[in-house]
């Protein structure tokens, strides 16, 4: 016998609230990307006025939304950055939130 557990223990809280950290992990990098994005086509002069004020209420009530999820799973901003090793952490920047 290699010493695995013949059943694994699985606490029905925890499995939800890993779940949600990944699903939101993956969420805020995407939001992130999307904001630097935005940030740069603003910058560029890319955009008309309406699409520029579209796109800062589209990402305003994004921001809202995950701290409303983050909230709701018990989680912190920092709790969603992934440290990936040697590689460093998977998201470039953290929230105050």
């Amino acid at each position: 016998m290699t010493g695995v557990p013949e059943r694994l223990e699985l606490d029905p809280d925890s499995v939800g609230r890993d779940l949600g950290r990944l699903v939101l992990t993956i969420v805020e990098l995407v939001r992130q990307l999307m904001e630097r994005q935005a940030i740069r086509r603003v910058e560029a002069g890319d955009l008309p006025d309406e699409t520029v004020e579209r796109l800062g209420l589209g990402l305003m009530r994004l921001d809202e939304a995950m701290a409303e999820l983050r909230e709701h799973f018990g989680l912190r901003a920092e709790d969603l950055n992934i440290d990936l090793g040697p590689l460093g952490s998977l998201l470039p920047r953290q929230h105050d939130q």
